[in-house]
């Protein structure tokens, strides 16, 4: 990414995570974390991964509502975000905040067993 296309990422996710977080009144979306937005060269096209918390049910229902609400969340950023071009959003899940926590139980998981070898 050119340096333009990394500070419209920024801009996007600072953003797009107020809107969800303040604008988006469905209940379905629940605790939706955005972790990173990447955007096409041209700027025609965003790449939005969102991180949800909750079962997979709870998962599958965020991002329905998110599709639902994809049209809003746009015309929201075209007012904020000053560019010739909103740029088409598209929601993908991201699984590193999950994968983080599991990394975290594992390496606490082994401490508690080096503690009990050493006792």
């Amino acid at each position: 990414m050119n340096h333009r296309s990394h500070r419209l990422a920024e801009e996007l996710k600072n953003e797009i995570s107020a809107i969800i977080a303040q604008e988006v009144k469905d209940p379905r979306v629940g605790f939706a974390t955005v972790t990173e937005v990447e955007v096409s060269p041209d700027l025609r096209h965003a790449r939005v991964l969102v991180s949800v918390l909750g079962s997979p049910e709870e998962k599958r229902e965020t991002f329905e509502a998110l599709a639902h609400a994809t049209g809003y969340i746009r015309h929201l950023v075209g007012a904020r975000v000053r560019l010739r071009h909103t740029p088409e959003l598209s929601f993908v899940y991201d699984d590193s905040i999950e994968r983080g926590d599991q990394m975290m139980r594992l390496f606490d998981e082994i401490n508690r067993e080096r503690i009990q070898n050493e006792t």
